[in-house]
């Protein structure tokens, strides 16, 4: 069975309010056994439109990552990043 990614592109707005939101979502990802390869640094927009944050985790399966992002525990932790920032986030298959 394949990988899966967690892709999640951010524009915070209330570092305050989302860096409740990262602390939260880092301890849900665990539970899920989950591994977190990029979270913010550095970035170069080579295309389109960019957000400045930016974060991969790797999930064992796809289902594995739909089972942590409908989970109440890491609804709990949106609820924390609501009116923080601007997200778009895509689960990606790997290969």
């Amino acid at each position: 069975m394949p990988k899966a990614y967690w892709i999640a592109r951010v524009t915070v707005t209330d570092p305050e309010r989302y860096a409740l939101y990262a602390a939260e979502a880092t301890k849900v990802f665990a539970t899920y056994n989950a591994k977190i390869l990029a979270r913010g640094g550095a970035f170069n927009a080579v295309e389109g439109n960019a957000r400045p944050r930016n974060v991969i985790v790797e999930f064992e399966s796809m289902d594995a990552a739909l089972d942590c992002y409908h989970s109440p525990a890491y609804a709990s932790a949106r609820q924390h990043r609501k009116g923080a920032g601007i997200a778009e986030i895509v689960l990606v298959e790997g290969a």
